[in-house]
């Protein structure tokens, strides 16, 4: 009680002490807000008003330190989870980055990446061929083999065990050969569709235009865009941002919601395999304020797949252009 009247009395002698000119006066001062809104002035701080967010002040009332509010365990909880965001959408931006590096520095052009893509596929093509060649050959030996039993079996002879060995040995070498032409198949399919990523990456990168290669800082926009960073230009604009991030978040997530605070908006985790949970972090680097997206799939093959398909990734490309789009339109 006695604290209280000392304070509530330097709410109005504060003008005083803050004026003065003489050394006695001419010491730090705090100034903090209790969850009444009270706001209070004092040399030192009470230890049951330390969890209060202060000032620290001094003669000319200027702020010469702030000391944040004491956070909840809900939010250091927040913040845990907020950091391990960051840090996973840190590896997303760093190994984009390193996979660029190594395109641009691979290939020249966009006709050297279609004249390797059709030399690996003229490979696989060959392999393919030889797989084939192989089926057809055990098949015409299959083919020997039952001609042989059935003309024993017309001369009412038995067919001998060895011969009997011989065509289930090649009917398994059949099946395993078109199990091996199945893989080959997929992993062509795979191989091409990589490549065509590629090259589509590398044309995104370098535009294919003679005018984008004095403009180096174009290509570096291009792709934070494409991994969904947004950069504020003031922290005006990206209160704005942060408000339609969190519409885009809620608008193409597929999972409910279940965190929304001034630094992180993030669904709930992915419980089936066709499930999109987004999130974005608002995160400060080098004094420049970004947005950055990311999305999650359930742990499994399917999720994955749908993670890694087109729309998961149109998502995180049109992200950037929405927001902007409607800033533009505020």
């Amino acid at each position: 009680m006695r604290f209280k009247s000392r304070a509530l009395a330097l709410i109005y002698i504060v003008p005083l002490l803050l004026c003065g000119t003489t050394d006695s006066y001419a010491k730090k001062m705090y100034r903090w807000v209790d969850e009444n809104g009270r706001v209070f002035f004092s040399d030192v701080v009470p230890p049951d008003q330390v969890q209060h967010k202060r000032e620290t002040i001094n003669e000319n009332a200027r702020v010469l330190d702030v000391v944040e509010k004491a956070k909840t365990p809900e939010e250091l909880a927040q913040q845990k989870r907020l950091d391990a965001l960051r840090k996973e959408q840190e590896k997303i931006i760093a190994k984009q980055a390193a996979d660029d590096k190594v395109l641009l520095s691979t290939y020249r052009s966009l006709d050297d990446m279609n004249k390797a893509l059709d030399n690996k596929l003229a490979l696989m093509d060959s392999e393919k061929k030889m797989i084939e060649g192989n089926r057809r050959r055990m098949e015409q030996q299959l083919l020997q083999q039952q001609q042989q039993a059935a003309n024993l079996e017309r001369n009412a002879q038995k067919v001998p065990d060895k011969l009997l060995k011989e065509i289930a040995s090649t009917r398994q070498q059949i099946e395993q050969n078109i199990q091996e032409m199945a893989r080959h198949e997929s992993n062509r399919q795979s191989v091409e569709k990589a490549f065509r990523a590629d090259i589509a990456r590398f044309a995104f990168l370098t535009q294919a235009d003679e005018n984008q290669k004095n403009q180096p800082s174009s290509v570096a926009d291009n792709a934070v865009n494409e991994l969904g960073l947004f950069t504020c230009q003031d922290a005006d604009q990206c209160d704005k941002a942060w408000k339609i991030a969190g519409e885009f978040v809620y608008k193409f997530a597929t999972t409910g919601r279940d965190v929304e605070n001034e630094k992180l908006i993030m669904t709930a985790a992915p419980f089936n395999d066709d499930d999109l949970s987004l999130s974005v972090s608002r995160l400060e680097k080098g004094g420049i304020q970004q947005i950055f997206l990311d999305l999650r799939c359930k742990d499994s093959n399917m999720g994955k797949e749908l993670c890694d398909g087109e729309k998961a990734q149109a998502i995180r490309r049109g992200f950037t252009a929405y927001v902007q789009l409607q800033l533009a339109s505020q």
